[in-house]
């Protein structure tokens, strides 16, 4: 038997014995007559097909319900409720003693209203506000410590592009490493994508973070840091990371553009490699193999150590070959640095 046709049994049986109770004082104690046995009969079997039928509505599908919130609800939206909750009723406890010495229904009835108001009060304040007022008391506390906690919001993108395990693992990256759960959320998404090259973009994240947790020397942290009236999972790291005035860690151009319109600090790892890279200027000459055709006719490609794009003009001839190239332009664009080169001599001292 289950619980809640248990529960359907009990609310049969109370509702049936108040409805036999409510037939007798309507009868005033007159249960001899057949008519009134009837009536009271009646009520007492509309009373138990009422609790048969209503009892799990009153019980178990509210708290099934009440269960099902709270486990969507962040952690930090019902730490913040409950705090006001508590607040508010310690307000209206602090009122009760004069609010109760009014005269006549208002000193019984004030009281309870009070509570309610306050209670519900600090529930709002504390859920409407509360991003606010934790940034507030982290502040304080930080102030206090003579120390800030930093953090640095990790986004979708960089998770994915993998780079950022070798960084953290060498210490570049200062503070927290914060993931947010909705982040992780749509990590999960991804991977579970049907297509296979999303799903194995999304695999790869979630080793990612996997391997971040074990080896970084910086720490990762997962949070349930939310902005619920926020869809957009961009969007929202904009507004968390300027709330806890934190970093936001990404290799996405866009979010980069929107986050320092809003204020917010980006550290775009497209943009630390392009700064680490080799430098060159125009008229000095290096080594570089054409593995590949150009844009261009007779152009040759090849690439540096550090993945710079390097177009050697005259070069489609010398495919598969190492050759001395001199720098002749250099074009910096959003994806990276490009070379523009020409021919010095081959490798082997040949001119070509």
């Amino acid at each position: 038997m289950s619980f809640e046709f248990f529960l359907r049994l009990l609310g049969m049986v109370a509702l049936a014995a108040a409805g036999w109770r409510l037939g007798e004082n309507l009868a005033g104690g007159n249960i001899n007559d057949s008519e009134v046995m009837r009536g009271i009969l009646s009520l007492s079997l509309a009373g138990a097909a009422l609790g048969l039928l209503l009892t799990p509505y009153l019980t178990t599908r509210p708290l099934e319900w009440i269960r099902r919130r709270v486990r969507q609800l962040p952690a930090n939206i019902i730490l913040g409720a409950t705090a006001g909750l508590v607040l508010g009723l310690i307000v209206a406890a602090l009122l009760t003693p004069p609010l109760s010495r009014l005269p006549g229904i208002l000193g019984q009835v004030l009281p309870f209203a009070g509570a309610l108001f306050f209670g519900y009060a600090g529930v709002q304040i504390m859920v409407l506000r509360e991003r606010d007022l934790l940034s507030l008391l982290q502040a304080r506390l930080s102030h206090a410590r003579g120390q800030a906690r930093r953090y640095v919001l990790l986004d979708t993108s960089v998770i994915i592009d993998g780079r950022i395990a070798d960084i953290a693992q060498t210490g570049f990256v200062e503070g927290t490493m914060l993931v947010p759960r909705f982040v992780l959320g749509e990590l999960q998404h991804i991977a579970g994508s049907k297509d296979p090259l999303r799903r194995n973009r999304g695999k790869r994240g979630l080793d990612i973070l996997n391997q971040l947790q074990k080896d970084s020397t910086t720490p990762l942290e997962i949070s349930d840091v939310d902005v619920p009236e926020i869809q957009e999972v961009d969007a929202k790291l904009v507004a968390i990371a300027r709330d806890m005035q934190a970093s936001v860690l990404t290799t996405d151009y866009n979010l980069n553009k929107v986050a320092e319109l809003q204020g917010v600090k980006v550290l775009n790892i497209n943009e630390l490699a392009n700064a680490v890279k080799t430098l060159l200027l125009p008229g000095e000459d290096f080594e570089v193999e054409i593995i590949q055709e150009g844009r261009e006719a007779g152009q040759g490609v090849g690439y540096l150590e550090d993945g710079t794009m390097v177009v050697v003009e005259s070069g489609q001839k010398l495919m598969g070959q190492k050759c001395r190239v001199e720098v002749t332009r250099i074009l910096q664009t959003v994806a990276g640095r490009m070379i523009f080169a020409q021919v010095s001599r081959p490798a082997n001292g040949r001119q070509p």
